[in-house]
This record gives structure tokens, sequence and C-alpha cells, in this order.
């Protein structure tokens, strides 16, 4: 693990890995913007399920959580996975999620900082490839991300299956669309 110490402004941040003691904040962070506020739940009532998924991140070797620190209190974070595939000769990709700066540091640059961390972090690792999805309701994070060099190559698609998130209710069917 290596800690980065970066000046915005007048605060000094520091980019490191997430910390028990940061779940509260980083919770707090993912439910902080238009369609976070509807998936996310940072009250103490579903805590355990935060602290129980941020334990199984922190264990595995091939997943982190990078947070950007100011004064102690994660202000930007997002989650680092490392996948191995048989393609491209059984190459390694990192995967970027959960991509958050608190509202009053977006377009300051650490946005693009901690991507970048994360960028080299999946280079030191020997990966051919750093993936991410973006929601199509957030178009300024995408041109965000198509600004650090990340294309549009692909179509994304995801299934929600039941009873996995609220208010999910997904069903299969052999109909199109």
């Amino acid at each position: 693990m290596r800690d980065e110490v970066h000046e915005y402004g007048s605060d000094a941040l520091t980019i490191r890995e997430a910390v028990e003691r940061d779940v509260p904040d980083l919770v707090t962070l993912l439910a902080d913007d238009p369609l976070g506020s509807q998936r996310e739940a940072p009250g103490p009532e579903q805590m355990s399920a935060y602290q129980s998924a941020f334990q199984a991140i922190v264990e595995r070797a091939d997943h982190t959580l990078l947070v950007a620190d100011r004064g102690g209190r994660p202000v930007a974070v997002l989650q680092l996975s490392f996948l191995p595939h048989l393609t491209y000769t059984g190459g390694w990709r990192a995967q970027i999620e959960g991509v958050r700066v608190c509202a009053e540091l977006r377009a300051t640059g650490l946005g693009r900082r901690l991507l970048e961390e994360a960028i080299d972090r999946a280079r030191d690792r020997g990966c051919h490839l750093v993936q991410l999805t973006t929601d199509a309701r957030r178009p300024a994070a995408r041109a965000f991300y198509e600004r650090l060099g990340f294309q549009a190559t692909h179509h994304g698609m995801k299934m929600h299956l039941v009873g996995s998130a609220p208010g999910d209710a997904t069903t299969l069917t052999d109909e199109a669309p």
C-alpha cells in the first residue's frame, strides 16, 4: 500500500486504501448523488451490511477501495478490482466501480488524480486493460472518463436479480425488449 499526498487548493489530500472506520463516510459519498440516493442507505440500520461488504473487499488481495482523504475524512472513493481472464492470452484486467467525489471537490482535479492512481496500480499489476461502466443517466461522468482516455467501445448490460436490491423485481423472459 502506498499513500500519496497531493495539494488541491489549500488542503492537502492523501490517496490511500480505505480502512474500516471510513465505511460510514464512504456510504455517505455513495449516496450523495441522485442515483446513489435511490439505492444506498447510509443510516445505522444498514451499516452492518456495508461493514460486511467492506470486510469481504479488504480480505481479498485482488480488491481494494481507494480513498482521497482530507483531514482524516474520505472525500472521494473508488473500488478497484483485478480480474483474471482467458482472453488476451490469459491477461488480467482492472475493473473500476463506485467512483464518487464529494460535491464541493468536483471539478478540482481530485477525481482525475484518484483515477490515475487506480490506472497506475493496474499497470503495476500487469493488467492489459482498465474497464469501467458509467450509468447512461450520467453524461458528465462519461465525458470525464473520455477526457481520461476511456473509450465507449462496448455496450454494457446489467441484470438486477430479484430481491438483490431494494425495489428490484426483474424476472427472466424469452421475449426481446
